[in-house]
Order: C-alpha cells, then sequence, then structure tokens
C-alpha cells in the first residue's frame, strides 16, 4: 500500500479528547488523593505496613496531578510546547513514574495481603515498617531505573521545539519500539502475573472459610484498575508503535488511523488511575470509610434540617422575603 495513506490519519483528535479528561482527572484525583493523604498522615502512630505502600501510590499520584495543567494547556494550544524541552522530559518522566510506581506499589500491597492470609506465622514480627520503608524505596529505584532511558529519547520533532511527544519522534521510532516492549515485560507483565497470583491463591485458600469478602473488595478494585487504565494503554501503545515502524518503512495499513486514536483513548483512560487509585485508600484505612459516612451524615443532617423560626413560629425566610 502507499504511503499516501498514512496521510489521512486525524492528528486533531487528541486536542478534542484530552485536555476535558485531564481536567475531570485533576480535579477529581488532587481532591481524592488529597484528603487520602491527610487522613494518613493524620493516623501517623496507627500507620500500618500496608498503609505506607498506600501512602506512596498517594505520592505518585500527586506528582503527576501536578504536570496535568501544563499538559492542558499544551493540548488547548493545539500541541504547541512553550516550556521548553528539558520540562517536556520531566513532565513524560513524572507520567512514567506515576504509571509504573502505580503497578509497583499495587503489586507490594498484594504480596502483602498474600503473606498476611496465607503465610501469618511467618509475617508476624519479620516485616516491619522499616522493612516496608525499604522496599518502598526499592520500588521507586527500580521505576526511576527504567523510566530513565525515555529522557534521553528526542520529544520533538527536528529544530520545532514546541511539540512534547509522549514516547519519540519517527527518526527514534524503531529503537523506542524495542525499548518499549522491553518496558512493558518488566513494569507490567510481570507485576501483573505476581498479582494475579497472590489473588488466586489467597481467593483458594479463603474459599471454605466465607470471610473474602474485604479481599474480593481490594481484588475488584486491583482488576479494575488494571483493565480500564493498564492493559489496554500498553496493548495499544506498542500497536501503535509498531505501525509507525511500518509507515516508516512505507507499509501502511487501513487501520493506520484507528491505531493512532486507539492509544490517545487508552492514554486518557490511564490518567483515571491517578482518580482511582484513591479507592484503595477506603480499604486499607479502616478510618476513611467511617468519615465518609460522617461526611455524609453532616450534609443529610444539613439539608433535612427546619429553617429558624421567630417566637411566633412563622419561618424567618418567609419574613426576609416579605420585606421590598
Amino acid at each position: 500500500m502507499t504511503n499516501a495513506s498514512c496521510q489521512s490519519i486525524i492528528f486533531d483528535f487528541t486536542g478534542r479528547f484530552l485536555p476535558p479528561v485531564y481536567i475531570l482527572v485533576f480535579i477529581i484525583g488532587l481532591v481524592a488523593n488529597g484528603w487520602g493523604l491527610k487522613s494518613l498522615l493524620h493516623n501517623w502512630k496507627k500507620l500500618k505496613i500496608i498503609n505506607v505502600f498506600v501512602l506512596n501510590l498517594g505520592l505518585a499520584d500527586i506528582l503527576y496531578l501536578l504536570t496535568l495543567p501544563f499538559l492542558v494547556a499544551y493540548y488547548f494550544m493545539e500541541s504547541k510546547w512553550i516550556f521548553g524541552d528539558a520540562f517536556c522530559k520531566i513532565t513524560r518522566f513524572c507520567f512514567n513514574l506515576n504509571l509504573y510506581g502505580s503497578i509497583g506499589f499495587l503489586t507490594c500491597i498484594s504480596v502483602y495481603r498474600y503473606l498476611a492470609i496465607v503465610h501469618p506465622v511467618r509475617l508476624i514480627g519479620r516485616l516491619t515498617l522499616t522493612h516496608s520503608v525499604r522496599i518502598s524505596v526499592m520500588v521507586w529505584f527500580l521505576v526511576s531505573v527504567q523510566s530513565l532511558p525515555d529522557m534521553f529519547y528526542s520529544k520533538t520533532f527536528g529544530n520545532n521545539t514546541e511539540k512534547c511527544f509522549d514516547t519519540t519522534s519517527n527518526i527514534y521510532v524503531d529503537d523506542y519500539l524495542k525499548y518499549s516492549l522491553g518496558w512493558t515485560v518488566n513494569g507490567f507483565c510481570i507485576p501483573l502475573l505476581i498479582t494475579l497470583g497472590c489473588y488466586g491463591h489467597v481467593i483458594v485458600v479463603l474459599c471454605s472459610t466465607n470471610t473474602t469478602d474485604k479481599v474480593l473488595k481490594l481484588l475488584f478494585i486491583v482488576i479494575l484498575l488494571f483493565s480500564v487504565c493498564y492493559i489496554p494503554y500498553h496493548v495499544l501503545k506498542n500497536l501503535n508503535l509498531w505501525s509507525r515502524v511500518l509507515q516508516k518503512q512505507k507499509i501502511c495499513r487501513k487501520w493506520s488511523n484507528g491505531v493512532y486514536i486507539a492509544p490517545q483513548i487508552s492514554r486518557g483512560l490511564v490518567c483515571l488511575n491517578s482518580a482511582l487509585n484513591p479507592l484503595v485508600y477506603l480499604h486499607g484505612n479502616e478510618d476513611i470509610p467511617a468519615q465518609l459516612r460522617q461526611l455524609l451524615q453532616q450534609v443529610r443532617q444539613m439539608f433535612s434540617r427546619p429553617p429558624p423560626t421567630n417566637s411566633a413560629g412563622v419561618p424567618m425566610a418567609q419574613i426576609t422575603d416579605g420585606g421590598y
């Protein structure tokens, strides 16, 4: 197929789709993560091992959410990046830290749940708060090492520094595809298999005890995050890179347009993890559901409270409304 067929790709779709998603995620994510982190820090003395991982999960979300206003401005300005090449790379680096940090800490939470339920005797006294802090530092280190090579790939097109690619320009796309596939295996596939293995074993062990309620809730949250946010992103990202490699070789497919648009949708979905991760707070911290119930009760009372009356029993609103 000739290269002319590749020119029909709709490049302006991203500018219409991503900004509203980013604005929504920024508002919900900042409020939810801010509240969740505040609650965890407020109960610092009661901090459990699993909450250290939840705390780091929230920090990864906040780090990424703070970059979203710059990306919104970028897409609103029709993909013109005015913040410089260095900050472009930092912004993309923060996205990768959030993505793979979230996957890493969800995996840590899954492994801890597995050990606490399947091997409780071995766990007691052996896994301390200090250990969980060290594990968290290791997760940040591994995620940073995996994400760092991405910063050495060009994020601009030639001398045009007004672009800020999330992967790289077509000049380096062949090498980037190889790097991306390795990154996907190490940063996503292996943690996914570990997580599925842990919860699979836990459910088998607890099936006969009728105590799977809480575990199933966390399993549902993890499945939601992986199926909505992570799996589509990694599959479509690599498929899009492969399509670009084919186009570079002047091999164009009829699905080129769709394979460009689909990863942009998945990119919007993957950023939802920053708004969905706070669901883990509801599971991991028993105080937050109680605070939610108390807040809802206060709101209900506020709206159901009768209006104040004067000594004659006449609502004050009526007296006020009558005076012109």
